[in-house]
């Protein structure tokens, strides 16, 4: 199979299945709290779940939802003061290696892409020329001749959700 762009298949599908699985298994519930979709879930029990492997990932693909997955890179994508994880993947044994982080925080557009923007040029990543696609605020970034970094944020009532995924060298996913 070939690549999509800069993306891996597998990686793009583990990004989607970590996605679709945090979308499909937690709902809000009037009162705010989450709720799963599980009838033999307590709905005082945090929805913390593992995704099942894909069938297009690749084996050493991990994901999961409401927290960060083991051994992510978080040197490479911290994760935002006060943002909480959604999902993450990470997979180290693929090359490039590929990670990727949903969170939501409660902080306007402009500082998420700030503070990941210093995050990522602090380690020698360049910004791409571009800010958004469509009505979306998305910036790229890019260090040596094939690691890259995306960075997409959609806000709606102060709460911004945004998706951070890096494609690197196995030896900058620290």
């Amino acid at each position: 199979m070939t690549a999509i762009g800069n993306f891996k298949p597998a990686g793009v599908a583990a990004l989607a299945a970590a996605a679709a699985l945090a979308l499909a298994a937690c709902s809000q519930s009037p009162s705010g709290q989450a709720e799963t979709s599980s009838s033999t879930a307590s709905a005082s029990t945090p929805a913390t779940l593992t995704a099942p492997p894909s069938p297009s990932a690749a084996p050493n693909t991990s994901a999961t939802v409401g927290a960060v997955v083991e051994g992510f890179p978080k040197q490479l994508l911290p994760l935002m003061d006060g943002a909480t994880v959604v999902s993450s993947s990470f997979d180290k044994a693929s090359t490039p290696a590929t990670a990727a982080l949903v969170g939501k925080v409660q902080a306007p557009t402009a500082a998420v892409v700030d503070f990941y923007t210093k995050a990522l040029e602090a380690q020698g990543f360049k910004a791409v020329p571009g800010d958004a696609v469509g009505g979306v605020a998305s910036k790229d970034f890019v260090r040596g001749d094939n690691e890259t970094v995306n960075l997409s944020v959609v806000e709606a009532a102060g709460v911004s959700t945004f998706t951070i995924g890096a494609n690197v060298a196995a030896e900058s996913a620290k």
